[in-house]
């Protein structure tokens, strides 16, 4: 077996390093989330740190990894009798479970043969992956592109400390409690703002920004490809150091004192930064302890203060669900300056050591502010850089990105002056970071999104085999209403319709279901999609505040696709051609800034933006070809270049479209009415798209 990429032998990365470190020191901390583009060991980190956990006693042959001192009494292999002598105990490391994007549910919480539990009375349970991971470390690579339902599972077990299995009257459960750690790229969308509020800890990540700490991670990783083995033996005394150093650091956590008067900064802090609900407060309390017991102090200080509010609080105020996490760190630093910039205000006399030695090799965090990194940040140890989501540390000083990223935070701004009604700066940097440009055309600004009518597919797919659970359109699937049973079509039950099966035996005359008598429930649900937005740009949207209307539909649209966890794309036309502003993303909030950014002007060649749509669904079909398209064509029906939009119509037969019809004023020529008849689609006012115009005494 090949020997994992050593923990100690990661080049830079301070801020996510010490977030596992605590984590692995207090596991109720709840967990990280890693933020960060592809290519910045995010993974190889967190693979890493397994081998740095304490190893675990389990109760020999139990499948749930039960402590022998304390077991669980509704372990489903118990009861297991109170071991405190350990004698019956095996030792093991504590394991490092992934959870792959495409798993199954059966997969993550188990399986329950339904034949065996109604024909012989016997709970037959295969435990999953929150049953391995007990006791040990989850991880979840890429955890924003996980399906809603297994968001939901593990938002139950990181709950409660336990994963129930429920199966039509048969029930299973164990504990599960475990160290959540994803990793996810902020290009391909956020994950629920209720699993971001789960994970303790955020920190986000970024490729170094000279020279020398690029060529020493390649260098690096050049030695561990040729031979693994000896490059891990190189930081096996730095990674037992630090196991070490875990092992200490979790012994002494209980005898750490968190005073009064900390914890009276930590609920001024929190309020201050406008958090929701107080989860944030209790996280940061215990990073901050475990922080001091990382430091070997035995009390609270306000630099453990600063650092674990830098890691627990960005991604926990949100003002609107497009808003990514972490884009307000200026606030951040300014409350904590105001709160804990000050002289030491200690009753007692005093913190007991905020003075940190310099150049801690060890201590894998943040310095205090203003704090310059000592030495080159090419040897990869912990360089002491500055701290914090937005501060700027790691291998060579590069920065550490914000939990939001500097992509993010325009979106979000774009979201700020959306909401506030206000006008954004007309002239926009240059993409390659050189003089500031003033694209042509008329620069219009959405006002505050609205709650839409829903928009939907007609039919029903079928997603039975791993199409896309969402909040729109209706689809066959696992999850949803049940509409009838059916007769198992081969491989294993599903879903157990218990009436029909019972029903079907007493037909038979049989005093016991049998496996030919069981029923299969049919379930109704909903799916995710793919929106493309087709949007009408011409110099006829900027008449009479048009395109301020537009904007600020195709903006809640964007909105209610987020909420409905579908695919966004868009492209718009204008002057002689098409473009696509937005290739199909999970990403809304880069939709919100394209969105922001669009200008009108010229004349309307519709035909070309629906020719464009029909290459840009080609395409994704080829890519992915259970998720069904919603093409959503914003426009007055006019076309003013290029050929007659009548006569590319047929490019989309068979897409399901929607037209929303921009036409306004005294006098008006059904144009997209016209073009939604030949697509075979709804034909929507703008003025009715609000659910507020569906129902006005709302």
């Amino acid at each position: 077996m090949t020997s994992p990429y050593p923990f100690s032998a990661v080049v830079g990365l301070p801020d996510l390093r010490l977030a596992l470190l605590l984590t692995a020191v207090s596991p109720a901390i709840g967990g990280v989330l890693v933020r960060g583009e592809k290519g910045t060991a995010k993974s190889t980190v967190v693979r890493g740190l397994a081998a740095l956990l304490p190893e675990v006693d389990v109760v020999a042959g139990c499948r749930f990894a039960c402590d022998p001192a304390a077991p669980d009494p509704s372990c489903p292999d118990g009861p297991h009798a109170v071991d405190a002598s350990l004698t019956g105990a095996v030792r093991r490391r504590s394991a490092l479970v992934e959870l792959p994007v495409g798993a199954t549910e059966d997969r993550v919480v188990g399986t329950l043969d339904l034949q065996r539990a109604l024909g012989d009375g016997v709970k037959a349970y295969e435990p999953g992956l929150l049953a391995a991971a007990h006791r040990g470390v989850l991880y979840v690579d890429e955890v924003n592109l996980l399906p809603d339902h297994l968001v939901d599972l593990l938002l139950d077990a990181a709950a409660m400390g336990r994963a129930h299995v429920e199966r039509d009257g048969v029930s299973v459960q164990h504990a599960a409690r475990f160290l959540l750690v994803g990793t996810m790229n902020p290009e391909e969308g956020e994950p629920r703002p209720q699993l971001v509020d789960r994970f303790g800890l955020v920190v986000g990540v970024a490729s170094p920004t000279t020279a020398a700490p690029r060529a020493e991670v390649v260098r690096r990783r050049l030695a561990y490809e040729h031979d693994p083995a000896a490059f891990a033996a190189r930081f096996v005394e730095e990674d037992a150091a630090l196991a070490a150093r875990i092992a200490a650091a979790r012994r002494a956590l209980p005898g750490v004192s968190l005073p009064d008067h900390q914890l009276d900064r930590i609920a001024r802090i929190c309020l201050a930064y406008r958090v929701d609900g107080l989860r944030a407060d209790i996280v940061v309390a215990r990073t901050a302890v475990a922080l001091a017991a990382w430091h070997g102090r035995t009390v609270v200080t306000k630099d453990d203060l600063r650092d674990a509010a830098r890691l627990a609080l960005p991604h926990r105020r949100r003002r609107d669900p497009l808003d990514p996490p972490g884009a307000d760190q200026e606030r951040l630093e300014e409350i904590l300056e105001q709160e804990l910039g000050g002289p030491d205000d200690d009753p007692d006399g005093g913190d007991g050591g905020d003075e940190r030695p310099d150049g801690d090799p060890d201590t894998g965090g943040p310095s205090p502010a203003g704090t310059p990194p000592e030495g080159d940040g090419t040897d990869g140890g912990f360089d002491g850089g500055p701290s914090g989501p937005g501060g700027r540390g790691g291998a060579g000083g590069a920065p550490q990105q914000p939990a939001g990223g500097a992509r993010d935070q325009r979106a979000e701004g774009a979201g700020d002056q959306r909401a506030e009604g206000t006008e954004p700066p007309a002239v926009e940097p240059a993409p390659s970071g050189g003089p500031a440009t003033a694209p042509a055309g008329e620069l219009a600004f959405a006002q505050a999104p609205y709650k839409t009518r829903l928009l939907k597919i007609g039919g029903r797919a079928n997603r039975q085999h791993g199409a896309h659970a969402g909040r729109r359109s209706p689809a066959h699937g696992r999850h949803g209403r049940v509409v009838r049973s059916r007769q198992p079509s081969g491989g294993k039950l599903v879903t157990l319709h218990l009436p029909d099966s019972v029903r079907a035996a007493a037909l038979r005359g049989a005093s016991r279901v049998h496996a030919r008598d069981l029923r299969e429930a049919v379930k109704v649900g909903r799916e995710a999609n793919l929106v493309l937005f087709v949007v009408d740009a011409s110099g006829s949207m900027a008449a009479r505040q048009r395109m301020t209307v537009v904007k600020t539909a195709v903006l809640s649209l964007l909105r209610d696709a987020y909420q409905r966890r579908d695919k966004v794309g868009m492209i718009t036309f204008r002057g002689a051609a098409a473009t696509t502003v937005l290739e199909p993303t999970a990403s809304h909030e880069v939709g919100v800034l394209r969105l922001a950014e669009l200008r009108t002007g010229g004349r309307t060649p519709l035909a070309a933006g629906l020719l464009q749509a029909a290459r840009t669904l080609h395409g994704e079909r080829r890519r992915d070809a259970r998720r069904r398209p919603l093409l959503v064509v914003v426009t007055d029906g006019r076309a003013t270049s290029g050929p007659d939009p009548m006569t590319v119509t047929p490019a989309l037969a068979g897409v399901p479209a929607v037209v929303v019809d921009c036409e306004s004023g005294p006098v008006r020529l059904g144009l997209a009415r016209r073009l939604a008849r030949a697509l075979s689609a709804d034909c929507v006012p703008l003025s009715a798209l609000s659910t507020a115009a569906a129902h006005p005494g709302s």
